[in-house]
């Protein structure tokens, strides 16, 4: 009986060590400025200014100048259609193409169309025709835009001179003679082919990660700096054990940041109109354990602040790079397999790809299980190495202290037998 009552006090004092140690954290939070920016201002205004900057998601009327040295009916009238479109703006037409460059090099204009001098009469004389379109490469949007309308003018105008030419018998063969294998493009799960529809996404799942590592990181440096022995814990009875550290800090975190998401995952894409198809239950299964991982990673690392500086400098320039090893601005079967592997250290790689498949394209949580999984195992091994990191640091200050204790107490005997 006695060893069941020594026991149930040890829970219960573990319980209540566990919600000291939360509360204690939600203070440290509340009262440093700069870890309330990481945990409350940049995902509050990060998402919804990325969504700013890419709204509209297409780009329209994007300049264009013409060269036209052919200069006949047919030329102006694909010059017509091409500036009718909604995406292309005709700002002018020039003589020669020294003109059109230099239109280029002041960026009045993106792109530039030519006509040769022999435009029409291959044309009437039932031969190919060319027009020769350049692009400004500094953006692939205006490139997208130019493109597709002058290909789609291409078309419908070749289509009617073909039908004008070579007129069939009847309205059906007519339409088979210029149109032999009529085709429908759809654009799935992101019908505007917009930027934002597409980045967003990618985005908002970063956006957690780093402020999570910047923010406990920061707290991490900033206990490094108050604490006697420049220990990550305080010496304080309450901070004895490994794992009710691990859970009140995660506790804190976990409750912060299941605020921050219902901003970023619900609100924001509702008010810019971002795809959001994946059910709520399967977003919030699938972001569970994503949140999990990215605590106790930053919980791992901050063991390795020894300022609240040290993040600043070692994790803000890493955005970029886990952005492109997400395999969303690039394929990532095109990623090289060391550059996978080392994208697969962050939870950002198998969130942002799961993520982006369930509430873009309505994935279920069987048909990511791959991430799905891959996350629980980095919340596993990330939890061991925090614990291990707390571990540490209580051994560490029990024996600094035991180590001062004993050399106070040798000098105290050593001043009274003097």
């Amino acid at each position: 009986m006695k060893q069941e009552h020594r026991l149930a006090n040890k829970i219960k004092q573990g319980i209540q060590d566990t919600f000291y140690i939360w509360i204690e954290e939600l203070k440290h939070v509340f009262r440093d400025s700069g870890v309330m920016i990481f945990f409350f201002l940049v995902p509050l205004a990060y998402p919804v200014l990325y969504a700013l900057i890419y709204n509209p998601e297409v780009v329209r009327e994007a300049k264009l100048v013409v060269v036209d040295q052919s200069d006949t009916y047919l030329s102006r009238e694909f010059i017509r259609r091409v500036n009718a479109t909604a995406d292309v703006e005709v700002v002018g037409v020039m003589a020669d193409m020294e003109e059109a460059k230099r239109m280029l090099d002041e960026k009045k204009a993106y792109g530039i169309l030519a006509f040769p001098p022999e435009f029409s009469q291959e044309m009437h004389a039932g031969r190919q025709a060319r027009v020769s379109l350049y692009s400004d490469m500094s953006s692939l949007l205006f490139y997208k835009s130019f493109l597709l309308s002058a290909t789609e003018v291409s078309l419908d105008l070749g289509r009617e001179w073909t039908a004008h030419n070579h007129p069939q018998s009847t309205d059906e063969l007519q339409r088979i003679t210029v149109d032999p294998i009529p085709y429908e493009a759809i654009t799935m799960f992101n019908t505007q082919s917009g930027f934002a529809s597409f980045l967003v996404p990618a985005i908002l799942v970063l956006v957690i990660q780093q402020t999570l590592i910047l923010g406990i990181c920061m707290l991490g440096g900033t206990a490094r700096e108050k604490n006697r022995f420049r220990s990550l814990v305080p010496l304080n009875r309450h901070y004895e054990g490994t794992l009710r550290i691990v859970f009140g800090k995660a506790l804190t975190y976990i409750v912060l940041y299941g605020i921050v998401s219902v901003w970023i995952f619900a609100i924001v894409p509702r008010l810019f109109g971002l795809p959001q198809v994946g059910h709520p239950w399967t977003v919030l299964l699938f972001l569970l354990p994503y949140l999990f991982a990215c605590i106790f990673l930053s919980m791992t690392l901050s063991g390795f602040m020894v300022s609240r500086e040290s993040p600043m400098l070692i994790f803000v320039f890493t955005s970029v790079i886990l952005l492109f090893l997400s395999g969303v601005s690039w394929p990532k079967e095109m990623i090289p397999p060391f550059w996978q592997a080392v994208g697969y250290i962050f939870p950002s790689t198998p969130a942002i790809q799961g993520f982006v498949r369930i509430n873009t394209a309505g994935a279920t949580l069987s048909e990511v299980t791959h991430e799905y999984q891959v996350l629980w195992l980095q919340t596993g091994i990330y939890f061991l190495t925090a614990c291990i990191i707390y571990r540490y640091q209580i051994i560490r200050s029990r024996v600094i202290s035991h180590r001062l204790h004993k050399h106070v107490k040798n000098r105290t005997k050593a001043v009274s037998l003097g």
